[in-house]
């Protein structure tokens, strides 16, 4: 440890793996859990809510118009951009542990109102929908930066990368028990009211209870929100904030001392001494940071913004593209409660097969081959399996070619997990100033819903306007980009916090000045 090196942080590099930071993981995690299932249940539910409110005549299942369905699907990205640049630049403002009760409040009141509706008529129940929607998506926005922010100061510096991916992997099993809950819903009221399939009856193939499926789906949400919010309010505020940002070197030892178990002197001293005569307290906007951190900003910006182009908008098209190539059945062929647990049965099992594991993988291996390592050959397999599916597009699509399809459609999610989706949420919390980290994570985290607004949205009229294969060939384009991209991320394996910061050198040159 150098000797100008606060004590309290060495502490926390060094620490070995103790419960406070499972305790941790989980906390964070079920955050992350939440997110995953509000962003993406509502893929689950958007062919109910065409049958039960745009009826369609005799020869057709009601769906929703394409510029309902690009609102429904794309609203909560809006909110969730919107989130992730205010609570980040909250978070460095105010400290993380304050503004991370707000984010989860707004989380549970907004899952539960998404789920009601003003009125029965289809313009009011899409329109509350999106309104409610939308301020979810605000409140999942800011839990984004504060809990990779809070993970990667309360991590030590060994295993730093595997918690803040592991926090991330909680949104794997957000995605399952979305699937599952659907599953079980949907099942629950195909037995309680049985219907006909659409082609013997199209009225009475959606029975009126139909309409609580969707709503229950939805609300459910605000379950794990709930029980996570007291044991949220109950972590201390991260050391790192407290002594580099709030300068409380005494409440920053007492908070580490309680949770490391060990005894931790208060150096105000020093906290002062890095105060007055760090001269380099540099903003956002300035020429500093800009020398430092920004090509560090662009690459993680860049490269978020190009896998969420591609990783939305194969998650929440799912649904479309099994029905292209014929893993779910026409929707003819069923009711609607039975569309519902078609469509959930299918995602499950995509999310169990590949996106879990993917997940893990990048939690087991990512202090061992770095993070720099994980996203270049993310990147790369996933456009080689984009093109592997859009070069011989036609030959997918012939009967019994089907299962070839989902497997190789599988492969794309899991080098996603195990490749750049976890590694953009991991690197930027890691590679910013303590002062500005929560803030530049939030950034990176905007332009990555910017990109999912751009699948969300052009995903839609693309396939609608040159088809399903040129769709897919651009989304393998985009995933070459994103590997061009990852060679401006700097790997963070192994270092401090402090030193991938520039922090590190700024305490040397304080203690420097102070001894001559």
């Amino acid at each position: 440890m150098a000797k100008d090196e606060l004590q309290v942080l060495n502490a926390l590099d060094v620490a070995k793996t103790q419960w406070y930071h499972f305790t941790a993981i989980v906390i964070a995690g079920m955050g992350f859990f939440t997110d995953a299932y509000d962003l993406f249940c509502i893929s689950l539910v958007t062919k109910l809510l065409g049958r039960i409110y745009y009826t369609e005549g005799h020869d057709k299942p009601g769906s929703l118009p394409s510029n309902v369905s690009a609102a429904i699907n794309g609203v909560a990205f809006c909110g969730t951009l919107a989130g992730q640049l205010f609570f980040g630049w909250l978070g460095d403002k105010m400290g993380r542990k304050r503004v991370y009760g707000m984010t989860l409040m707004l989380m549970v009141i907004c899952s539960i109102a998404s789920g009601l509706s003003f009125g029965k008529d289809p313009k009011a129940v899409m329109a509350t929908l999106c309104f409610f929607r939308f301020w979810l998506g605000f409140g999942i926005g800011g839990d984004y930066p504060l809990s990779a922010t809070i993970m990667s100061e309360y991590a030590n510096k060994k295993t730093r990368g595997a918690f803040i991916a592991a926090v991330f992997a909680m949104q794997g099993f957000g995605i399952l028990a979305g699937g599952m809950i659907a599953i079980i819903v949907s099942s629950a009221f195909k037995a309680l009211y049985p219907a006909p399939v659409f082609q013997v009856n199209p009225v009475l193939s959606t029975v009126p209870q139909a309409d609580y499926v969707w709503r229950i789906i939805l609300m459910f949400g605000a379950l794990p929100a709930l029980l996570t919010y007291y044991w949220r309010m109950k972590m201390p505020e991260t050391a790192r904030y407290t002594a580099l940002v709030a300068k409380n070197a005494k409440q920053a030892a007492t908070d580490m001392s309680k949770v490391l178990q060990v005894e931790i002197e208060a150096e105000t001293d020093k906290v002062q001494q890095l105060d007055t005569k760090r001269g380099n307290e540099f903003g956002l906007f300035s020429i500093q940071f800009l020398r430092r951190h920004g090509l560090h900003l662009v690459g993680t910006a860049s490269t978020w913004f190009l896998l969420d182009i591609a990783y939305y908008s194969q998650n929440l098209f799912q649904k479309d593209i099994f029905s292209t190539i014929g893993w779910i059945p026409e929707a003819k062929t069923m009711n609607s409660i039975e569309e519902v647990y078609k469509i959930a049965r299918a995602q499950t099992l995509i999310a169990l097969c590949s996106t879990v594991p993917g997940y893990w993988f990048t939690v087991a291996l990512i202090d061992k081959i770095g993070r720099f390592t994980i996203q270049l050959m993310g990147f790369f397999f996933m456009t080689v399996f984009m093109f592997a599916l859009a070069i011989p597009y036609h030959h997918w699509t012939m009967k019994g070619n089907q299962i070839g399809f989902v497997v190789l459609y599988s492969l794309t999610f899991f080098f996603a997990n195990f490749g750049p989706n976890a590694t953009t949420f991991v690197v930027p919390a890691e590679i910013f100033p303590a002062r500005l980290r929560s803030t530049c994570h939030g950034i990176s985290a905007a332009a990555g819903k910017a990109g999912a607004m751009v699948g969300a949205f052009g995903f839609l009229y693309a396939q609608n306007g040159f088809g399903l294969r040129n769709t897919l060939i651009v989304l393998g384009v985009i995933n070459f980009l994103g590997l061009l991209f990852t060679f401006l991320v700097p790997e963070s394996k192994g270092k401090s916090l402090e030193e991938m910061s520039g922090e590190a050198e700024e305490e040397i040159a304080t203690a420097i000045e102070s001894a001559i």
